[in-house]
């Protein structure tokens, strides 16, 4: 059994209705693992799920002392506090490992002053900030996970990555279904954002005839109102709210295609791995990982950004065997393989972290080979309390460095 720290991202609760897949994600590693008898701590925001072993780093309460008054972006900088505050503490508890599920740039940024080793799951493509936090990461008690070959790909140039470990899900909770439903619908779900491209898979439903349903958080209501609504006005697309897992689990396998509208680089593609376990074939966009996911078999890929693409796709798609989308999900999706992939991991960086030296409270870490001018003697009457030692080889190296030095001063 490990002692297991997992730190979350912020801007939403890990919680059902998840807010997204890097939400639901957290929630399936930190239950999974605490089934196998792992003991996890989840680092997250106030709203979470607490049967995961919650404890909230964001409350707002906690920042009444904090003046904010000149920070233009408050939630960015109340993020910053939480981050810097956990970071600042796990120096002192007794975790065997933190894994490391946020965005945020402070806590890979801070891992190398733990003491413990840290594992950090790159969800998304580089940007500034996270970019800027794991160039400082050095440590060789840091690892990086990629969640796809296409993430592996675009962190090249900034770090190596360890380990390629496809995101999985709960393959119980979204239950094959070997045939639609009577009335043919299209489906597509997730966080309502124009990055998400949903108004191209209106614009596609349209073109084929079939209508959409859809779900999802409006996480962008210009977006909403915008590109959404007024493509709703024909009856081409039905909106069923945010669902949970049950309910979106019956919308998704009554579904007779799944169209999938990325307009970035899609890391990973839980919503395409959903849908094929429900025995749903995908149309999608070719971008990012997506294409990793798919095969013949079981999808059809489309030109970026072309509804007409898409069309074409999507009325292929619909000759797809059920059977055949499920069993790529068995044999790549499966959440109980990712947690054998991250146990592994962990286990792994356990067995070879790096002891960090011990030092008594009233002296700062210093480097080996610091002058002799500086040493603890200096500040304490017994030479046996003395932290910086040297070996003699290094002792008469720094003596012969100084003697010209000393020389010109006596001169």
């Amino acid at each position: 059994m490990l002692r297991i720290g997992i730190i979350a991202h912020l801007k939403h609760p890990i919680a059902e209705p998840f807010a997204g897949g890097l939400e639901m994600h957290t929630y399936l590693l930190a239950s999974l693992l605490r089934r196998r008898g792992h003991a996890v701590t989840v680092f997250a925001s106030t709203r979470s799920e607490p049967s995961l072993g919650l404890e909230a780093i964001c409350e707002e309460t906690s920042l009444d002392a904090v003046g904010v008054s000149e920070a233009e972006d408050v939630a960015f900088f109340k993020e910053h506090h939480a981050y810097l505050s956990l970071m600042n503490g796990l120096r002192g508890r007794d975790f065997d490992l933190i894994h490391n599920n946020s965005l945020h740039y402070l806590p890979v940024a801070m891992a190398d002053a733990l003491p413990m080793p840290m594992v950090t799951t790159l969800h998304t493509p580089p940007f500034c900030w996270l970019e800027s936090g794991v160039r400082v990461a050095s440590s060789a008690n840091n690892s990086f996970v990629g969640v796809s070959e296409s993430i592996r790909t675009a962190w090249s140039p900034v770090t190596a990555i360890d380990r390629v470990i496809l995101n999985g899900i709960d393959l119980c909770r979204f239950r094959f279904a070997e045939r639609p439903a009577a009335e043919p619908y299209l489906v597509w779900y997730g966080r309502i954002v124009p990055e998400k491209g949903l108004h191209f898979a209106l614009e596609a439903a349209r073109l084929m005839g079939i209508p959409l349903r859809f779900a999802g958080p409006v996480l962008d209501r210009d977006y909403f109102d915008a590109e959404i609504a007024t493509r709703m006005a024909d009856g081409a697309g039905l909106y069923l709210g945010h669902l949970g897992h049950e309910e979106l689990s019956a919308v998704i396998g009554g579904a007779c295609a799944f169209l999938c509208t990325p307009c970035w680089e899609e890391p990973y593609g839980l919503v395409v791995a959903e849908a094929l376990a429900c025995g749903v074939p995908v149309a999608s966009f070719a971008r990012g990982a997506i294409p990793e996911i798919l095969t013949p078999d079981c999808g059809v890929l489309a030109s970026p950004d072309d509804a007409a693409s898409l069309a074409v796709a999507g009325a292929e798609a619909l000759g797809l065997s059920r059977r055949a989308c499920r069993q790529r999900a068995e044999t790549l999706c499966d959440a109980e393989v990712m947690i054998d992939q991250y146990e592994a991991l962990y286990f792994e960086r356990v067995a070879s972290a790096v002891p960090r030296r011990a030092h008594g409270d009233r002296y700062a870490a210093v480097p080996d080979i610091l002058p002799l001018l500086i040493r603890s003697s200096d500040h304490a009457p017994e030479q046996s309390q003395t932290l910086v030692r040297f070996d003699a080889a290094v002792e008469s190296r720094v003596q012969s460095l100084s003697e010209p030095r000393q020389s010109a001063l006596g001169a």
